[in-house]
């Protein structure tokens, strides 16, 4: 027997008193009536074994199994030996089950489904009522009857869709939501979602493909298990005037003929939604496609203007970081109208290699924040820092030699694509990005080009071209992996930079506090006493750190404030005599940075020098073993 037919004999053998109908088992099944029907010939074949067992099916009344317990107990035994399941896949089944069942669950159900403790399920229980908060959802409690989901239908879709984010372990591997559904029916949706972009000569990345494909399958399961979407009348009315309800009526018109099933408006407004707020591929040079949305327009204006002020970066000069943006922030700003959160799988790595862009941005975005009240989470700003960190890079020059021409195939999309190209044609000078697809474009696109090799971030089948498989933010091991194609550059600074801007009265050592709020706050007073910046500098350097937390990795955080408060450009740092929560790692060194728009070079030059302290531990712990100023600074220089 497969893992359905187990499960469907372990239903029948649980509900020993109770008569199941097929729709039902169908629906807890998460498959068809039909299926149910040839599952129950086979578990027929598998009971001959048993003599006193008998499955019985009684029109108009239902299903069950008549058995000893004698049998009923060696059956289950032997289910329990041959089906066990893990934590992951507990936790991953119950979700799911609470999410899209009207009726509650008692933890003995739980207990008895899985062969576990009630203690056990608790603590599931408690695991699963964290992460549905993520989704403003709420897992209540009814007495006698047990546990159910609270919540809105779309909330509930949106954590379907994100169930793999409830196991880490899931999260790095090919979408287990889609185990959930038929081959058949994933095959269906995906071959619609291609032809729908045909058709209308639109090319979603990769990973929003994806991410349709899921919430698609979900929103076909919720309408068979009537569970539809409630959409205000005037949201339909606004949603009609966007281009991409015309792909969705196309869209769903092809599927109603493979699932022959109809779709209510509400769900067709739905995944409109899902549409406009879904990465393209498009690098932005059309105009219908620039001038889509005057508030998105008037968001990337002043983002960039922002971003150049604070850096000094002449990123207005840019015209590709402008396209780039104005595709990419009207889908961020879609996102976050309709309420489709999204989690950037690179953050902490984004954090730790760009501290000093991710800083920016941030800051940018706070003032964006107050200008258009939208509130642009860290995880899109991550997203975002990718298009201005390819801008630097290409305002920072190419190299005009004789290269080899590559093509990049990136799945994350139009920043992560520039960011590679531009960190590739920058740091190696025989290379020549002649242009960046996602996997579906690679053999169109090598029939009308010939390349000497490809850079991918996801394996490739049957190309026929030599590839080399990369991280999307190109870390050592990648260069390492390009090394038979470049000459690698190296910077090798002879001084500190810390020195001008780093004095004894402003480095603490073996500090102990509470929260990282606390030192925060203890670093810009003192700064504040010293006279370096203004009062207000503290409440705004506490508030960024609110905003998202500063540690870049290795046992270390940047605090920093507000720029228009600082007097003049210091530096503060704690040695804090036990590691300290911050965020999502433990920090033992603090650097708060207080340098203006004029000390941008410096900034950047040590937010750099610090990225790179992050990852030589040995330094970190000879910095964190000091007692004094004049051993910390002789650390600093000596690195």
């Amino acid at each position: 027997m497969n893992s359905r037919q187990k499960e469907l004999l372990r239903l029948l053998l649980l509900h020993k008193e109770d008569d199941l109908q097929i729709k039902d088992l169908a629906a807890e099944l998460c498959c068809a009536e039909k299926t149910v029907r040839n599952d129950l010939d086979r578990l027929e074949e598998f009971l001959q074994d048993y003599e006193s067992a008998h499955l019985y099916r009684k029109p108009g009344i239902g299903i069950g199994i008549e058995i000893d317990e004698h049998d009923r107990s060696e059956i289950m035994r032997g289910l329990l030996v041959n089906e066990s399941k893990t934590l992951e896949e507990r936790l991953f089944e119950m979700a799911f089950q609470l999410l899209t069942s009207h009726k509650p669950f008692t933890l003995q159900y739980w207990a008895d489904r899985y062969y576990v403790p009630k203690p056990t399920i608790k603590r599931d229980i408690e695991t699963i009522t964290n992460w549905l908060q993520r989704y403003g959802l709420e897992l209540i409690s009814k007495q006698r009857l047990g546990n159910m989901v609270q919540g809105s239908e779309l909330k509930k879709r949106n954590a379907l869709a994100h169930l793999p984010e409830l196991i880490p372990a899931f999260s790095n591997t090919n979408n287990v939501v889609l185990d959930l559904f038929l081959p058949y029916e994933i095959a269906a949706v995906r071959k619609a979602l291609i032809d729908m972009q045909h058709t209308f000569s639109v090319t979603f990345t990769d990973e929003a493909v994806e991410s349709l494909l899921v919430h698609a399958l979900i929103m076909v399961k919720r309408i068979r298990q009537k569970s539809p979407v409630f959409i205000e009348q005037n949201e339909k009315t606004v949603t009609h005037t966007h281009k991409e309800y015309q792909y969705t009526e196309w869209l769903f018109n092809q599927l109603e003929a493979a699932y022959q099933l109809k779709f209510p408006e509400e769900e067709k407004v739905y995944f409109t939604w899902h549409l406009i707020s879904a990465k393209r591929m498009a690098e932005g040079s059309d105009q219908e496609e620039l001038q889509y949305n005057e508030e998105t327009s008037q968001v990337v204006h002043s983002l960039i203007e922002r971003m150049g002020k604070l850096t000094l970066f002449p990123f207005e000069q840019d015209l590709i970081l402008r396209n780039g943006l104005a595709v990419h922030m009207h889908s961020v700003i879609s996102r976050i109208r309709y309420q489709f959160p999204i989690t950037n799988p690179l953050l902490a790595n984004i954090k730790h290699m760009y501290p000093y862009m991710f800083s920016m941005v941030i800051l940018s975005l706070e003032e964006i924040s107050k200008t258009f009240d939208i509130e642009i989470p860290e995880d899109e700003a991550a997203y975002i820092l990718l298009h201005f960190q390819a801008s630097i890079e290409r305002l920072e020059g190419k190299r005009e030699t004789e290269k080899k021409k590559t093509l990049i195939v990136c799945h994350m999309g139009i920043g992560m694509s520039h960011l590679l190209e531009a960190k590739i044609e920058q740091q190696y000078q025989d290379i020549e990005v002649v242009a960046c697809v996602g996997k579906a474009e690679v053999n169109e696109f090598l029939r009308q080009n010939s390349v000497d090799f490809i850079i991918t971030t996801v394996p490739l089948e049957k190309v026929g071209t030599d590839t080399i498989v990369i991280s999307p933010l190109f870390g050592q091991e990648d260069k390492r992996k390009l090394s038979q194609f470049v000459a690698k550059i190296q910077v090798d600074e002879s001084t500190s930079p810390f020195l001008p801007y780093i004095n004894e009265e402003l480095v603490f050592f073996n500090l102990s506090k509470e929260h990282r709020y606390e030192v925060v706050e203890m670093l810009a007073m003192a700064l504040y006493k010293e006279g370096y910046v203004k009062r207000e500098f503290i409440y705004s350097s506490v508030k960024r750190e609110q905003k998202s937390a500063t540690a870049v990795g290795g046992g270390i955080a940047i605090p920093h404030g507000d720029p228009a408060y600082i007097l003049k450009p210091a530096i503060a740092a704690a040695v804090l005599r036990e590691p300290l929560i911050w965020g999502e790692e433990k920090v033992s060194l603090v650097f708060l940075l207080a340098l203006t728009k004029e000390n941008q070079a410096e900034l950047r030059e040590i937010i750099g020098k610090i990225a790179s302290i992050s990852d030589s531990p040995l330094v970190v712990h000879e910095l964190t073993e000091t007692e004094n100023f004049h051993s910390f600074v002789k650390v600093l220089e000596e690195y």
